[in-house]
């Protein structure tokens, strides 16, 4: 039985990409590809005035949202996206 992810944590404009990459694969832009490869400095590059103000909802989302199988390194990332998202959370 997969578990809910709580989307609703994140900025509303953010939510589809989210959504896209963690059960799908599909990555959606640099900011979501730097928060899901851990990389702090290009996220916050990266980052519209919204993110900006919300990068601790991001960190507590991945902490204890998003499967720990998708974001933490861009090369947990490229298997994230290889094997096309989750199969179970």
């Amino acid at each position: 039985m997969l578990r809910e992810v709580k989307y609703e944590l994140l900025p509303e404009h953010m939510r589809d990409g989210a959504r896209l990459y963690i059960e799908k694969g599909i990555m959606t832009g640099s900011f979501l590809t730097a928060v899901m490869e851990n990389n702090l400095v290009e996220a916050f590059a990266q980052a519209d005035h919204i993110n900006v103000d919300c990068m601790y909802d991001w960190a507590k989302f991945l902490y204890n949202e998003a499967p720990r199988g998708c974001w933490g390194s861009k090369d947990v990332v490229k298997a994230w996206k290889e094997k096309k998202g989750f199969t179970e959370l």
